[in-house]
Formats: structure tokens, C-alpha cells, sequence
């Protein structure tokens, strides 16, 4: 299939249109950013991620209504190993104060069915566990056994066998639980893993996902250096450092704007980056290919007419294949459920905007450049 098959558009003479329209959304991106900032999911907020494995498949757009409003603030509810695998977020890395005694209450409640009249002391109590010294080692062990199969985190301080003290952790996980159990009675469930995400390891995080944009940016810029001409190359990475920022400034003016849409940046919208800027210069490439190889044939033709007929000449491919990734991430977007819609959101507008420069930044800033410094491109 082929369309725009004669095409034949001057390009060049409206790069003054192309910088006009690419400025005006990095600055309203710009001002969105520094105005009301961006927002950071758990993996570098620093937050809290339990992992429960239910008996029965469960539907994550269910557990994650029955967590709403329990006091853990935002949450990320997604689908973990398989339908009975539920892996959830918070921002939160301590249970909330005024949710610490009712934990308590049901600790006790269970240690009382257990073991009535039971003489124990707490000897140490934090806001992440509780320590209590029992009679003997036997009740020590047989109490540990049975809190952790009423779904509590209890460990023995030591495995001497004259060991009196137990360590019952409280935690975020142990109010999800207390949550579901009312509302999914029917459905009987474990936590496998709590772990906390420190603030410290999530600038880490965030600190390495910037390496790792700026790296791939450069190593773009290395490897088309060579293939082609520095002038090519610095041209296609301005090209996909336009695209990171004005895909990124839209995250800051859309937030909190579209019902349903999370656009908090994390992890997987630091991957949706990285491929945006993987499609982009795939794209630019093209373009530069066909620029290239018109060089060769066209030897007296001056640079506009080759870069304008190089994209004319692309343009059939590079619409076609931008057609179907964005058919695609709209299917996605639409029914691809939470999990998916910010990662295919970004992807949506990153390549309709990566398109864009490709046609219309990274060719215009070839010329601009060749024609200010008075320098003949040959290969």
C-alpha cells in the first residue's frame, strides 16, 4: 500500500512554522514543570510493596476499588505472576497512627483465642512491630506458628531454646489484610512479601533513570556519527531531546486533568521513554537514509531540494508505520485497563510527537546547520 506516493512539499521553507510550534509546547511544558512540578510514583517517592497470593483468580479493578478510601493514601494495584497474584503500592512505609491500635486489637484478639488468660509482656513496641516475652519457649513457639497462620509476620527473637521473646511486625500489609478479609470473605489469601522502598533508593532510582535517558542519548549520538556525519547526528539526538521534553512537560499539564489517567512517573514510564526514543530515531534514520543515499545520486542538487525530497519520499513509510503503533496503543489505551494506560498514553503522544520532529525538526536542523556554518554535506 502505498499513499503520498508523489508528494512533493517544501519542507524547509516552513521550518520557521516547525521551531515556532516546537518552542511554544516546550514552553508551556517548561512552565507546567517549574509551576506545578511532576509527580513520582512509589519508585521514587519511596513507599511500601506487598505481594498477597489469593486461593482463588481475583480482578485487580476489584481489589483495587475494595482498598480505596482505607488510609494508605495513592496506591498502585496491579497483577502479579498470575490471576491469583496481586502485587500492591503505597506511599506509605509505616502504618498510619490512628489505623496502629486496631492492628494491635486484633493481634491481641488472636493471641487471646489462642491462649486465654495467657500472662505475657510487651517489652518493646515501635511503629513497626511489637516485642512480647512469654512463660516459656514452648507457648513462644507454638504462638509464633499460630499468628503466622492467622496471616501476622511473627518471628522468634532467637533460636536458642531457652528463647521467651516474639517479634510481631505491623505493617502496611497487615491492614490490607484486615480490609480484605471483610470484603472477600469467600476468598482466603496470604502475603508473601513486604518491602519498603526507602526514600534514599528511590533518588537513587530516579537518579539512574536520568542516567539512562542522557546515556542512550549519547550513545545515539556516537553510533550516528559514525554511520553518517556529526552534523546528522547532532541533529537527530536535538531532535529526541525535543521529544523527551514535550512529551514530559505534557505529563506535568495533564495531571490530574483526564479522570482515570495516573500519569505519575515511574519505572515503566522511564521504559516508555526509552522506547519512545527508540521508535524516534528509528524514524529519523529512515529519513537520514534516504537523504544520504539522494546525496550520492544528486550530487549538484543543493541541500534543501535533497532533505525536502528525501522526506517527501519517506513520507509514505513513515506514516504507515506511525499509523499502526498509534491503532495499536489506542486499543491499549482504551481497554488495556490501569496497568497499562500511562505506559501507552506516553508511547500514543510520544510518537505522534516523534514523528513530528522527524519529519519536520531533525531534517530542518540539518539545513539550518549546514547553511550557517557554509558547509557542503558529501558522502
Amino acid at each position: 500500500m502505498r499513499i503520498f506516493e508523489n508528494l512533493n512539499v517544501d519542507f524547509l521553507s516552513k521550518r520557521k512554522l516547525f521551531y515556532t510550534i516546537s518552542a511554544a509546547l516546550f514552553l508551556i511544558g517548561l512552565i507546567n514543570v517549574i509551576f506545578r512540578g511532576l509527580e513520582f510514583g512509589i519508585d521514587f517517592n519511596g513507599g511500601s510493596e506487598i505481594i498477597l497470593q489469593f486461593q482463588n483468580p481475583v480482578e485487580i479493578s476489584d481489589i483495587r476499588a475494595k482498598l480505596e478510601n482505607t488510609g494508605l493514601g495513592n496506591i498502585e494495584v496491579k497483577t502479579f505472576g498470575g490471576e491469583t497474584g496481586v502485587l500492591v503500592r503505597t506511599e506509605l512505609q509505616e502504618i498510619p497512627k490512628q489505623i496502629y491500635p486496631r492492628i494491635l486489637g486484633n493481634i491481641e484478639e488472636t493471641i487471646n483465642k489462642n491462649f486465654p488468660g495467657l500472662e505475657k509482656r510487651v517489652i518493646d513496641s515501635s511503629a513497626n512491630s511489637l516485642t512480647y516475652e512469654l512463660p516459656n519457649p514452648d507457648t513462644t513457639n507454638r504462638l509464633a506458628d499460630i499468628l503466622n497462620k492467622a496471616g501476622f509476620q511473627a518471628t522468634e527473637v532467637s533460636g536458642e531454646p531457652d528463647n521467651k521473646q516474639l517479634i510481631v511486625s505491623v505493617g502496611i500489609a497487615d491492614w490490607i489484610k484486615e480490609n480484605l478479609k471483610q470484603k472477600m470473605p469467600d476468598n482466603p489469601f496470604k502475603v508473601l512479601r513486604e518491602q519498603k522502598v526507602g526514600p534514599k533508593v528511590g533518588a537513587e532510582l530516579k537518579q539512574d533513570a536520568v542516567i539512562a535517558i542522557f546515556a542512550s542519548l549519547m550513545a545515539i549520538l556516537i553510533y550516528l556519527g559514525f554511520r553518517f556525519k556529526f552534523i546528522f547526528a547532532f541533529g537527530a539526538v536535538l531532535a529526541l531531546f525535543h521529544d523527551v521534553l514535550i512529551t514530559l512537560g505534557l505529563y506535568s499539564v495533564l495531571y490530574g486533568l483526564i479522570p482515570g489517567l495516573n500519569l505519575e512517573i515511574d519505572l515503566t514510564i522511564v521504559g516508555a521513554f526509552l522506547t519512545l526514543i527508540g521508535y524516534s530515531v528509528n524514524d529519523t534514520v529512515v529519513v537520514f537514509d534516504r537523504v544520504r543515499e539522494n546525496l550520492k545520486i544528486h550530487k549538484t542538487l543543493p541541500l534543501a531540494d535533497i532533505i525536502n525530497m528525501s522526506v517527501n519520499k519517506t513520507m509514505s513509510r513513515t506514516i504507515l508505520t506511525g499509523g499502526t503503533a498509534l491503532i495499536t496503543l489506542f486499543v491499549l489505551l482504551i481497554l488495556g485497563g490501569e496497568v497499562l494506560r500511562a505506559f501507552s498514553f506516553t508511547l500514543f503522544f510520544g510518537i505522534i510527537i516523534g514523528t513530528y520532529s522527524s519529519i519536520f525538526v531533525a531534517s530542518c536542523l540539518v539545513y539550518e546547520y549546514a547553511s550557517r556554518a557554509k558547509k557542503r554535506v558529501q558522502f
